[in-house]
């Protein structure tokens, strides 16, 4: 096996090749391994982005984006600063949509070729991570609060041009354990028929608070919003965590919950029939996890479409 090659000092110092200012440009040189890398960029580039909600109105939210590009051999780097000035540069003239992304993307593999003669880089990546804020109504009283939910929306274009998009959203829910609520109400009846005087008569079931990790792959400029896989959600697995809550909410938590109880693989069969209902979903994947508040380890599901070559 050959050693590894590294830049030399001596390579590194006198660059013989320079940039518009005359500085040395390092990534222009030729490459030393001659080996395609899968994805070159960068992540955890903070921006405020503008979404369009359901309802028409536009709110601006805090940003995470990673972008890369496929990396052929040939060269030793990229235009790394490139990659989030075409960003800023795009998010300043659109909302987050999918002309948003069709615009990025068709940059990316265009404009950070160095020279307009060099074939366009063959796959394009922009993952955006931010936390979407809906109001929720209260159970029983009044009111109403704000849940946020951790979304990731990204998208993909290969040599062909094609763009795919995916949508992903963590939803949180109490999970109450079927054998312990079955075992509780089964303990107070012995109890109240006097064949039993351990305790006090009362068993609480231990429940505990819970996540859906759900990804689903949309069509390309799909009118499908963050609030209709919420809206999915919510009717797959009615008790989702509450934002706002006086006592008559509370109790309703606690009859909710009552008429749930589920294991991880009640929750994501639950799932199942829920995502695939609806059309505008091409492909779907959907990891459970229980938090569990009587054992120190948690109860996790991963369910998905089963689309040969989907979605794992």
């Amino acid at each position: 096996m050959n050693p590894v090659t590294t830049p030399s000092e001596d390579r590194i110092l006198n660059c013989d090749t320079k940039d518009a200012s005359g500085l040395n440009d390092f990534h222009r040189l030729p490459d030393l391994y001659g080996i395609d890398i899968d994805k070159v960029g960068i992540n955890r580039f903070r921006i405020p982005m503008n979404y369009r909600h359901k309802d028409g109105t536009v709110m601006n939210h805090d940003t995470e984006a990673s972008m890369y590009i496929h990396f052929p051999k040939g060269k030793a780097g990229i235009n790394m600063s490139r990659l989030y000035e075409i960003l800023q540069q795009e998010a300043a003239r659109h909302e987050v949509d999918s002309g948003l992304f069709k615009a990025i993307l068709g940059r990316y593999r265009a404009d950070m070729r160095d020279n307009d003669d060099e074939e366009k880089y063959k796959d394009a990546y922009l993952k955006l991570r931010f936390n979407y804020p809906l109001k929720q109504p209260a159970l029983k009283s009044d009111n109403y609060g704000w849940q946020y939910y951790q979304c990731i929306l990204e998208g993909r274009e290969d040599k062909t041009g094609t763009i795919r998009m995916f949508l992903t959203v963590h939803y949180e829910y109490s999970s109450t354990c079927p054998c312990s609520l079955s075992m509780s109400k089964q303990y107070e009846s012995e109890y109240a028929d006097s064949t039993t005087d351990e305790g006090n008569g009362m068993a609480v079931p231990h429940s505990q608070r819970s996540e859906a990790r759900v990804t689903v792959e949309l069509p390309f400029e799909s009118d499908f919003f963050v609030e209709d896989l919420v809206d999915l959600l919510r009717a797959a697995i009615p008790t989702e965590t509450q934002s706002f809550v006086k006592r008559v909410d509370e109790q309703a938590f606690a009859l909710l919950n009552a008429q749930n109880p589920m294991f991880v693989e009640h929750a994501t069969r639950r799932l199942s029939l829920a995502l695939n209902a609806e059309k505008r979903i091409v492909d779907w994947v959907a990891s459970v996890e229980h938090w569990e508040s009587l054992h120190s380890h948690n109860a996790v599901a991963v369910i998905r479409k089963g689309v040969p070559g989907g979605l794992k």
